[in-house]
């Protein structure tokens, strides 16, 4: 058989759950007097030993006196930050007047914190270390020595990258483009095409908003460092955007090269020429 497990506080028992009610009540009780004597046991055993004498009415007074004045010498006790700042209380502001005054306005010596002072140190013994490290002993780079530097720096880190085969095909751009009539380059500039470009160019380049690509005019140049230049950059004046944040470089590329392969195709609805002839 299953045991049930009353989770009922109550015993079940009218008479047990008074008495055990009654016993709780009672341990409170007993708890408290048991503090109360501690309390009282600990304040006879300090009377035993040093009691308190008894005060006149005279001797309060002078008690209360003296706790002022505690109280007083503690409230005028400087503060960290009055310490800090070196800042003197307005009673003592007559102390710091000095002798000379001008249109009836006199100065008072109250001299620099020190913090000040050490920091305003501090940058001049900082300044000639570094002229001295800089440029008299010549420990340290210039400014132009850090630039040479980091340019060389810089060109080392190129040749690393372009030294690995999978980033050369990434490191094409306008300055070292150049036309390939790879088909498969085509083919996939013609798919980045297609889905990019035929809104304003068409879908064959004929040009619709904008300009042929078909014929031999150019508005920003036609040759392939051209080409990817206004790709990359767009041309925000004319509502072309700049697809380098969108595209690769290589992609780019092959976008670049589907556009000159358009060269002389003529297609139907080519719109008219604009731009310069190259």
């Amino acid at each position: 058989m299953k045991e049930v497990i009353n989770s009922n506080w109550s015993t079940g028992s009218t008479s047990a759950d008074i008495v055990i009610g009654l016993m709780l009540i009672t341990a409170i009780m007993i708890l408290c007097v048991t503090l109360l004597m501690l309390k009282v046991i600990k304040f006879y055993v300090k009377e035993s030993i040093n009691p308190t004498p008894f005060a006149t009415p005279q001797e309060k007074e002078k008690r209360r006196l003296e706790q002022e004045a505690l109280q007083v010498i503690k409230d005028k006790k400087p503060s960290i930050w009055t310490k800090l700042m070196q800042l003197k209380p307005m009673e003592e502001e007559k102390n710091l007047v000095m002798e000379h005054k001008f249109d009836g306005i006199a100065e008072l010596n109250n001299p620099t914190p020190a913090w000040f002072m050490i920091l305003f140190y501090g940058t001049i013994i900082f300044a000639i270390g570094y002229l001295l490290t800089y440029d008299v002993l010549g420990f340290g780079k210039s400014q132009e020595e850090e630039y040479i530097a980091e340019i060389e720096q810089a060109a080392e880190s190129k040749v690393a990258f372009l030294a690995n085969p999978a980033n050369v095909k990434n490191a094409v751009n306008e300055n070292n483009m150049e036309q390939s009539k790879d088909e498969a380059i085509i083919k996939n500039g013609a798919s980045l095409f297609a889905n990019r470009c035929t809104p304003c160019h068409g879908e064959h380049g004929e040009g619709i908003v904008g300009p042929n690509l078909t014929d031999e005019y150019w508005l920003h140049g036609g040759k392939a460092k051209d080409v990817f230049k206004t790709i990359k950059y767009g041309v925000p004046e004319k509502g072309m955007i700049a697809w380098e944040k969108s595209l690769s470089a290589q992609q780019i590329s092959d976008l670049t090269n589907y556009v000159l392969s358009l060269q002389g195709t003529k297609p139907a609805g080519a719109k008219a020429p604009q731009g310069n002839k190259e």
